[in-house]
């Protein structure tokens, strides 16, 4: 392999959260040639841009991580919005790398794929066996589209089109809007502001009862490069033809009460915490089954307090862009 020539690898959605961190690892693994275009240069719903776009440019790799994000309220806000743009980028990347004969891919999707009662934790082989969680079930069909498209070019063209499903994610470059993000930055950035303004509590959504798993983002980049460098026959050893996605995660998982806690803790309130049941809590638990991941070679590394502290210390970094 000494003197071959690095691939050119298109990251899509460099400027998200998981494309961020995925463009960081493939700089500290020293892959030199990595192309990234922002919203302005490129609109990923527009198929003949997207075409023209791989036309361009001689492409190996693609990792796409490009998707349109969001929390509960967001997701029943904007269901036309998350089904109509995710099946767009999804749909024109994926068509457009394999009409530009790009044979490799990685498909990010989402644990919000499986059933709304799935059993814990989720395995792979739970996908379309139940009704979804209907409070984010147009951004599940998405995703579930985008498993399904990368299958299908690989069954048809021979492609080597992979996908993998993390569980929630949070980290660098998160969404902290107060009403549209997910809910690690959101509580972040609600119990900073009640220790600023010196609250006597801080009031939290739903019971405090769901089970939720949560990853590192840059423990997500890591399993990225991890699965897209694998071999393709140690791949294929560990899926299926029409079940070739592989889940991301921890394996450990802990009630939105705990996580409250947690981040109570690692931001320094000192008020009391109050859990508001009127809101939705979504689904009762959500654990990813990681033994395929880990049958394959890899881990999570980062715990949840530490990864907690680094994703308050870029929040504290990062204030100024969410002012307002």
């Amino acid at each position: 392999m000494t003197g071959e020539r690095k691939p050119t690898i298109f990251v899509a959605g460099h400027r998200g959260m998981v494309g961020s961190a995925i463009v960081r690892r493939l700089q500290a693994l020293g892959h030199a040639t990595i192309l990234t275009a922002t919203r302005d240069e490129l609109d990923l719903t527009d198929q003949a841009q997207v075409a023209a776009f791989f036309e361009q440019h001689a492409i190996d790799q693609v990792y796409l991580a490009a998707a349109k994000v969001g929390g509960i309220q967001a997701n029943n806000t904007y269901p036309a919005e998350f089904l109509y743009q995710n099946l767009m980028i999804e749909a024109n990347i994926i068509h457009a790398a394999h009409r530009a004969d790009v044979y490799k891919l990685l498909f990010l999707g989402s644990s919000c794929i499986y059933p709304k009662l799935a059993e814990q934790p989720m395995r792979e082989d739970a996908l379309l066996t139940g009704t979804l969680e209907p409070t984010n079930e147009p951004y599940a069909i998405a995703k579930i589209a985008g498993i399904k498209l990368c299958e299908s070019y690989n069954r048809q063209y021979g492609r080597d089109y992979r996908s993998v499903m993390p569980t929630n994610l949070y980290g660098p470059n998160d969404n902290f809007h107060p009403e549209n993000s997910h809910v690690i930055p959101a509580l972040l950035r609600r119990f900073h502001e009640a220790k600023l303004r010196g609250d006597g509590e801080v009031v939290v959504w739903g019971s405090g009862t769901p089970m939720r798993e949560f990853l590192h983002v840059d423990d997500m980049a890591a399993a990225s490069v991890h699965v897209m460098e694998l071999e393709a026959e140690t791949y294929a050893a560990h899926t299926q033809p029409m079940l070739s996605h592989i889940n991301v995660g921890t394996g450990v998982d802990c009630t939105i009460r705990e996580l409250a806690e947690t981040v109570k803790r690692v931001t320094g309130f000192k008020g009391e915490l109050r859990f508001d049941a009127s809101k939705p809590d979504g689904a009762p638990r959500k654990l990813l089954d990681v033994s395929r991941l880990k049958a394959l070679g890899w881990q999570a590394r980062i715990s949840l307090e530490d990864g907690l502290q680094d994703a308050y210390r870029w929040f504290l970094d990062n204030q100024d862009r969410f002012r307002g």
